[in-house]
This record gives C-alpha cells, sequence and structure tokens, in this order.
C-alpha cells in the first residue's frame, strides 16, 4: 500500500440522518403527521419497528419524497419499486461514487474526523468493474460448489449443539456463529479471532448511541485497528498467496497498489457485506415464520419449497433498508425535479412491499411466484456480489433445520438494530423442539 496509516484522533461531528435521534417520546402513528414532516431516515422507527407504516404512506401519498437538513443537504426518498429500480439500473445519470448510505452535501469538504474510505460498490464505472473483477472469483459458481460442503459441515455442528428445552438468543449463538465462521474462511482468517470480525462489521454501521458505540471517535480508533491487523495480513499474503478475498486483492492488477483508506473501505464492504445480510436473513426467517406458521407448516410438508422460501425471506426481511445514489444531472423522477448533487435513497425494504409488484406485500408467502424479483441484493452494476452465496447458506441452513426441528419458537421480546440502514436483529430468543 502506497500510504502510512492515520491513526490520529479527531474530533467528534453530526452524522448525516442522526439529527433526529435526540427527540424523545413516542413516535407519531404514521396516519397522524403530515407528510411533509416525515423523514424516513430516522433509526428510531427501524429499532421500534415503526417504519412499514411510514413507507406504506409514502407509497400511497408521496412515493418520491423529499427531505432537507443542514447536515445532509437535499435528498429524497423512493418508496416504490418501478422508480427504484429504474434509479438503480441507471449508473450514467446516478452515481455511486459518493457513498452508498445517505451522507453529507457533495460540494462540501467532509467534516474533520469523518472517515475517508472508498470502497469498489461506492466507485462508478470503470474503476467499479475491475476492481469488483478482481474479488468476483471467490463467489463463482465452481467456488461456490466446493464450499457447500464445508457450510453444511458447520451449519451441522452448530445446529446439533443447540439445547432442547432452554430459552436462547438465535442471533447469537447461530446467526452470528455461521456467518462469522464463513467470514473467517473468506479471509482466511484466523479462526481463533473470528469474533473481531463480527465487532467490525458491527462497528462500521453502527450509530453512535444506539448500544455498538459511543462515538465517531471510537468507530474510528476500533476501523483503524481492522485495518492495521488486515495490512499485516496483506504484508503476509503478497508473499504467500493462499487464495482468499486478501490474497485476491493483494495480487489484482488493479488493486495491489491501494491506499491504505481504499483498502479499509474494501474490507468493510467485504466484512458487512458478508455479515449483516445473511445473518439478519438467517434471523429474519425464524421470525417470519414464527408470525405466519401456516407458512412453517406449508415448508414442513413440502422441502422443495426451500429455495423459494429462501428468496421470500429476503425479501421480507430486506437487510439492508436501502441503498444511495447521486444525481449527476438535473432530472425528473417520479413527476418530481431533481437536481444534480441530489442524494437518492432506494428504499429497497418499501419496494419490496410495493403492492403494486408483490400482492400482499406485507406478509411471507413462501411459495410466491414473483418472489425472486425482489430489490434486496439490488440491480444493475452494483447487484450484491455475493447473492449466490447468501442463498446458498439460508437454503442450507433451513435444510438442515427441517431434519432437526419440529418448531422454533419466538419466545420473548426482540431487539432490533438501531439502525435505518442495517435492518437486523440484535437478540431474538427462542425455544427449539427436536424431532422425535
Amino acid at each position: 500500500m502506497s500510504e502510512a496509516i492515520d491513526t490520529t484522533p479527531a474530533p467528534e461531528f453530526i452524522r448525516p440522518g442522526s439529527e433526529q435521534d435526540q427527540q424523545k417520546g413516542p413516535i407519531s402513528a404514521a396516519a397522524d403527521m403530515r407528510l411533509e414532516d416525515f423523514n424516513p431516515v430516522w433509526n428510531r422507527l427501524f429499532a421500534e419497528n415503526r417504519m412499514l407504516d411510514y413507507f406504506e404512506r409514502l407509497r400511497r401519498e408521496d412515493p418520491v419524497h423529499f427531505n432537507e437538513s443542514e447536515v445532509a443537504g437535499r435528498y429524497w426518498s423512493l418508496t416504490r419499486y418501478n422508480e427504484i429500480k429504474a434509479v438503480d439500473t441507471d449508473h450514467k445519470n446516478f452515481s455511486s461514487a459518493h457513498g452508498i448510505t445517505l451522507g453529507f452535501p457533495i460540494d462540501q469538504p467532509l467534516p474533520e474526523g469523518a472517515l475517508d474510505v472508498s470502497m469498489f460498490i461506492a466507485m462508478d464505472q470503470p474503476k467499479h468493474d475491475v476492481q469488483r473483477k478482481t474479488v468476483s472469483p471467490v463467489v463463482s459458481t465452481r467456488n461456490l460448489a466446493g464450499m457447500e460442503a464445508l457450510i453444511r459441515e458447520r451449519t451441522c455442528e452448530v445446529l446439533d449443539s443447540l439445547p432442547e428445552g432452554e430459552t436462547f438468543d438465535w442471533v447469537d449463538t447461530v446467526s452470528i456463529e455461521l456467518t462469522t465462521r464463513m467470514l473467517a474462511t473468506l479471509f482466511d482468517f484466523p479462526y481463533e479471532d473470528r469474533a473481531k470480525l463480527t465487532r467490525w462489521s458491527d462497528v462500521a454501521t453502527a450509530v453512535p448511541g444506539g448500544g455498538v458505540i459511543d462515538t465517531e471517535e471510537q468507530r474510528r480508533e476500533e476501523l483503524i485497528e481492522c485495518l492495521v491487523c488486515f495490512t499485516q495480513i496483506w504484508e503476509d499474503r503478497k508473499k504467500n498467496p493462499t487464495g482468499d478475498l486478501i490474497s485476491m486483492l493483494a495480487h489484482g492488477e488493479e488493486t495491489k497498489d491501494m491506499e491504505p483508506m481504499e483498502f479499509l473501505g474494501n474490507l468493510i464492504l467485504l466484512i458487512v457485506g458478508g455479515n449483516d445480510t445473511t445473518r439478519n436473513s438467517m434471523s429474519g426467517g425464524v421470525l417470519a415464520l414464527n408470525q405466519y406458521p401456516s407458512e412453517f407448516e406449508k415448508l414442513k410438508n413440502d422441502h422443495s419449497l426451500i429455495p423459494n422460501m429462501v428468496a421470500e425471506v429476503i425479501r421480507w426481511q430486506t437487510p439492508l433498508a436501502y441503498m444511495r445514489r447521486t444525481a449527476n444531472n438535473d432530472c425528473e423522477v417520479g413527476g418530481k425535479q431533481i437536481k444534480a448533487g441530489d442524494q437518492m435513497l432506494m428504499w429497497y425494504l418499501s419496494g419490496n412491499r410495493d403492492e403494486d409488484v408483490f400482492e400482499r406485500g406485507e406478509e411471507l408467502i413462501i411459495d410466491r411466484e414473483n418472489a425472486r424479483n425482489h430489490l434486496s441484493f439490488g440491480f444493475g452494476i452494483h447487484r450484491c456480489m455475493g447473492n449466490r452465496l447468501a442463498e446458498m447458506q439460508l437454503r442450507v441452513l433451513w435444510e438442515e433445520i427441517l431434519k432437526r426441528f419440529e418448531n422454533i419458537e419466538v419466545v420473548g421480546d426482540i431487539e432490533r438494530t438501531f439502525s435505518s440502514f442495517v435492518k437486523g436483529y440484535t437478540s431474538m430468543p427462542v425455544r427449539v423442539t427436536r424431532k422425535k
């Protein structure tokens, strides 16, 4: 890498989207609010599972919804399927190069203290394509076929260890454990230290004060620790490549000379992409089948439905609630006049419930005919690189669950992630009943 790692402490700053987090008192019902006061980028809406009514009203009354704040500037919320897909696939008019979450206005410098990372998902062509191509062999059809036996072995090991008749946390015991083991394999990371990968993933996406980190400075310190750790691994893989993701980056023509912040950005992308999304779909599937027990019975009676059920769970869960693009030019979307530089938030979570595309979209229907048309993996050049790996992990998990368990019952209060970006769970108490 071409630069030294800067470990200088930096001051705090206000992150876009966090302005509302200081509001106290109960959240108003969507029906009781003025549309102009709607701001979907509110972490409490997601932590308290109140966001769906807001999105339903936006889809119906204002599907391309405008907000402006002092910190973030101008941004639009796209809540219907067709507008989301149109923007997602139009990489010429809507750029990824300014970030994938709500950020600072592009004509202003980043505040002092903000990590200025770069990652290929937040790049435009041609740089996006060549960097993505460097690491994509790890999820090739051939490589995935070789991984399935290992995934199944680890899944069986975890499921066989679950206590019967006792309450335990599905998130920690199953979802996190399985995805962290997979991450350690993809990075050829020291297996005994694999919990660090989960921690760095959580830190990268966490909202300060939301239960994971307290300050932006803490985020910076822990992510620099991640960078230092992986820089050592990088140096080793330059000499001794093992075929893992770091080896691919260290030897790729387009990635071998990355600067530290670009390396960190791509690490965060690959860690979060391999962790948060899959683990929250693993937990979301359990919750969904608890809420729709007739669908669970349907699944137990017909295991051939598992692949379609996996797609439906990913639609219903939508583990990343939105992705951002930035308008390159003045244009029109959904009848609204968009200005160059405006941020466009593509709310996959809302589009995946658009009744014009998904009949009874709020419900889990495991044999839904168009379940695979969901938005959760994105579309176009930025479609999720690891989508087939995620689907395989979930398929194997449910194949093995159905062999062993008659029921997985959610038996207590669920704790949800304090984030409007990662739609997930921090705790889900369950009790399992094994087959006799």
